[in-house]
Parts: structure tokens; C-alpha cells; sequence
């Protein structure tokens, strides 16, 4: 499971910096032909960018250590939904799934020489 939690993290944290770099040309858009409240939707995609960094991180320590891992997983997948919406529909969900692997993953892993010791 902590593999898994690895692989979903980091995917989930790099699909959430193009959803934040998506959000933030947008908003950069919208301030350019003076929509109203383009301004915040740009600070949001950089709070996102923040947040799928964040996932990144917690992706790294899974293996290490996985309760903390999960917990930042999760909290950047739902802080991300939070910021930039729509455009973190995909990275969010595999933030949050990535975090409870790593949350549910069971004590330490067996080493290779453990996996490979005789046992006849």
C-alpha cells in the first residue's frame, strides 16, 4: 500500500500543479480583460501550487513515514479542491485515495534480507 500511496501522490501532486497553473492563466485572463474577482482566482491557483507541492512531499514520505504522509496527502487534496474547484477534479481524488493507502498502510516494511533469509 505504500507504494501505491507513492505513485498516486506524486501523480496526483503533478496533475495538481498544471490544474493550478491552469487556474492561475485563467485568472490572469480574466484580470486581463477585467472580469471581476480575477484577482482571487489567481491567489488561489498560487495556494494550489502550494498544496500540490505539498502532495508531492507527502508522497515522498510514504514510504518512511506513512501516517504523516497521509495526512499531508489529504490535506493538500482537499485544501486543492478547495482553491482552484473544477480544475483540481482529477488530482484531488488521487491525492486523497494516495492518503488513505498511506494512512492504512500496516507497520514497517520487511526488508529484502528478511524477504530473502532461508527458511528450510
Amino acid at each position: 500500500m505504500r507504494i501505491a500511496a507513492l505513485i498516486l501522490g506524486i501523480i496526483g501532486g503533478i496533475i495538481g500543479l498544471f490544474a493550478a497553473g491552469a487556474a492561475i492563466a485563467i485568472g490572469g485572463v480574466g484580470t486581463a480583460v477585467g472580469a471581476n474577482q480575477a484577482g482571487m482566482v489567481v491567489s488561489l491557483g498560487f495556494a494550489a501550487i502550494g498544496l500540490s507541492v505539498l502532495g508531492i512531499v507527502g508522497a515522498a514520505l510514504a514510504l518512511a513515514k506513512p501516517k504523516l504522509a497521509g495526512v499531508l496527502m489529504i490535506i493538500a487534496g482537499i485544501g486543492g479542491f478547495i482553491a482552484v474547484s473544477i480544475a483540481y477534479i482529477v488530482a484531488g481524488p488521487l491525492l486523497l485515495i494516495g492518503g488513505l493507502f498511506a494512512l492504512l498502510a500496516r507497520g514497517r516494511p520487511r526488508s529484502l534480507s528478511n524477504r530473502l533469509e532461508f527458511r528450510g
